[in-house]
């Protein structure tokens, strides 16, 4: 396995970093306090192609693989998590949805706009009582002609009040049943389809997160994506591909985190010398950088069997477990280094503090990695 980066991959990466400094750095602290989702930052990242990275050409996207989509995740998670979870549930779980599992129909009709960023999309599983166990679902369709009646709701949705369209799964056959979930896609404006109350969050506060309400809302049967019944399996795949992507945020978080504290402790000087010579730092340091190493090659282990098209469940768990711990570890570390500095907003530590977080627990906790692993390990 060959896992340097690539042309394409040196190239984005300079185009998001400068993009980042320029864009996103400046006002992303205003954007944490205030919890604002600047679409306009997101309606640029489409005009770079950012937003339908593994989208092919034919349908408005860039046309690249995962290897080139953790580039773009990781640099943008560098400057600010919120920014970068958002891109990565558009890119994956809406846009990556549609993508798999979508009609040649459904992808011409909505991959160029999602790709451009001319739409924003939101994906829906979790509900207020089923977190992991999505298949106890009680959002309901039931079919009444050519069309599908939704009642229930969605919670913790990314954009769930700024997007267009969500790609949803709801139950139309028996609770509990894999096969008795179907995947929808409803525009916004959609009769009985509106967002609920909006997230008061520890961290990702530029990433919008809200409820999604179905009150008698009537989708046409066209809006089914894949088959009846296929909704669960297709959720599934589809987090596979999330799991590396969200291990691309983390690793960027961890990275941004560790490389602050690093260009701290060489300025920051204590009994006469900078405090990175001091060997409680130094072993901070060096721990930080080589399970942040370890974090990416398992990524790229697993971006590159996507690559390949094979099934890839537990490396991508493994991958997504790993860096979204040593996302943890290495901005508790980065809080460490800089003392007390790190406890406030003047320094970046604390944004990668609670941004951090949210990587152990959405689109699948660490716990429920854990479970996946230890059943493919067990089989």
């Amino acid at each position: 396995m060959d896992f340097a980066k690539n042309e394409n991959q040196h190239m984005i990466a300079q185009m998001v970093r400068d993009f980042a400094e320029k864009e996103i750095r400046p006002k992303m602290m205003e954007w944490d306090e205030s919890q604002e989702f600047p679409v306009e930052v997101f309606k640029k990242l489409g005009e770079l192609g950012l937003m339908g990275v593994f989208v092919p050409e034919e349908y408005g996207g860039s046309g690249f693989g995962y290897f080139e989509y953790i580039t773009v995740i990781e640099e943008v998670a560098k400057v600010c998590g919120s920014i970068g979870l958002s891109v990565a549930a558009h890119n994956s779980l809406c846009t990556g949805h549609i993508y798999y599992h979508g009609s040649e129909e459904q992808k011409k009709k909505w991959l160029p706009k999602l790709a451009s960023a001319e739409w924003i999309g939101a994906w829906g599983l979790t509900e207020t009582n089923t977190g992991s166990d999505a298949g106890g679902m009680m959002t309901t369709a039931v079919q009444d002609g050519d069309h599908w009646v939704i009642n229930g709701s969605k919670n913790f949705i990314t954009h769930g009040k700024s997007s267009n369209i969500a790609v949803v799964i709801v139950r139309t056959g028996e609770k509990g049943d894999s096969h008795g979930m179907t995947a929808f896609a409803i525009e916004k404006g959609t009769p009985g389809f509106t967002h609920g109350k909006k997230e008061d969050k520890l961290g990702m506060r530029a990433s919008e997160t809200t409820e999604l309400i179905f009150d008698n809302c009537r989708v046409h049967k066209d809006n089914v994506l894949g088959e009846v019944g296929e909704g669960f399996i297709q959720a599934m795949k589809v987090l596979d591909g999330g799991r590396i992507s969200i291990g691309a945020l983390a690793l960027g978080i961890a990275k941004g985190a560790y490389e602050s504290a690093l260009k701290y402790a060489k300025e920051r000087e204590q009994f006469g010398k900078p405090i990175a010579h001091f060997q409680g730092i130094a072993f901070k340091l060096a721990d930080m950088a080589t399970e942040i190493e370890a974090a990416e090659l398992l990524l790229y282990q697993a971006a590159d069997m996507k690559n390949k098209g094979v099934p890839m469940t537990t490396e991508s768990a493994m991958a997504k477990y790993y860096a979204s711990e040593v996302s943890v570890r290495c901005a508790t570390e980065a809080v460490q280094i800089f003392g007390g500095y790190g406890y406030t907003k003047e320094f970046p530590a604390e944004k990668y503090y609670r941004d951090s977080k949210l990587c152990t627990i959405g689109e699948g906790t660490s716990e429920i990695q854990k479970l996946v692993i230890a059943r493919n390990i067990l089989k």
